[in-house]
């Protein structure tokens, strides 16, 4: 088989291992959202990429979990990133807000939601009571795709572990999910982000408001009040 045909079957079994883990684990495309189920199927089902490890240690570090990124080569976004966004807060946040992918503003400084989404994203946690230093930010993806684009199944798949293990070491008491990447990958689904927006589900065993993302607020700001809704649900949750 030629490099290029390799290269399209790497591709095209990356996609449906991703997909197998929305359609195939007892999550059907227009499933519910799960209440108490939490990703163990999806982490059984799909390979980790050589190195890493399914398993979410709780007694991992975040310093530890980015050692082991190290200068990320797993997937094909290294190639045109320039920061690895790692994603920041306190480690023992209470409160995890979960992006989609950096930005361009995030990839010049390698910190998540800096850009105008991410000045939004700090209003809307300081109007529940909180600075951006009390919680912590991360993605899906830790690296730019090219133009923004969406995330591709296999870059979320070589990130998936990475994001787990960062849940796992800051045991927050709420999870937001910002937009459609986020909200599906916590809550094992691939109903749209207009469907399960605003209905609470469960990451193993830690509560999951899925909401609109900042930049959609940006383009479509009468979506703020529903914003504001899930938030006044989450703050109640941490209280």
């Amino acid at each position: 088989m030629s490099d290029d045909l390799a290269e399209v079957a790497r591709d095209l079994k990356a996609r449906a291992e991703y997909l197998s883990t929305l359609t195939t684990m007892g999550v059907p495309k227009r499933a519910a959202v799960p209440s108490t189920k939490g990703t163990e199927a999806v982490a059984a089902s799909v390979p980790a990429p050589a190195g890493l490890a399914t398993a979410a240690p709780t007694g991992l570090t975040l310093d530890a979990i980015r050692a082991d990124i190290g200068d990320c080569q797993r997937c094909k976004l290294s190639s045109g990133r320039k920061t690895i966004v790692f994603g920041q807060g306190n480690p023992k946040a209470g409160l995890m807000f979960v992006g989609e992918a950096p930005g361009a503003d995030e990839d010049e400084q390698g910190l998540a939601f800096v850009g105008k989404a991410g000045q939004l994203l700090t209003k809307i946690i300081e109007a529940i009571g909180l600075r951006r230093d009390d919680v912590f930010i991360a993605n899906v993806i830790k690296c730019r795709p090219p133009q923004n684009r969406n995330p591709e199944p296999d870059e979320i798949t070589s990130c998936q572990p990475f994001l787990r293990q960062q849940i796992a070491s800051i045991q927050p008491k709420v999870l937001v999910g910002l937009g459609k990447f986020a909200g599906q990958w916590l809550l094992q689904t691939a109903e749209p982000i207009s469907r399960i927006r605003g209905r609470m589900g469960k990451f193993d065993g830690i509560p999951v408001m899925p909401t609109w993302h900042p930049a959609y607020l940006l383009r479509n700001p009468a979506a703020k009040r529903d914003v504001w809704e899930d938030m006044k649900v989450v703050r109640g949750l941490l209280d």
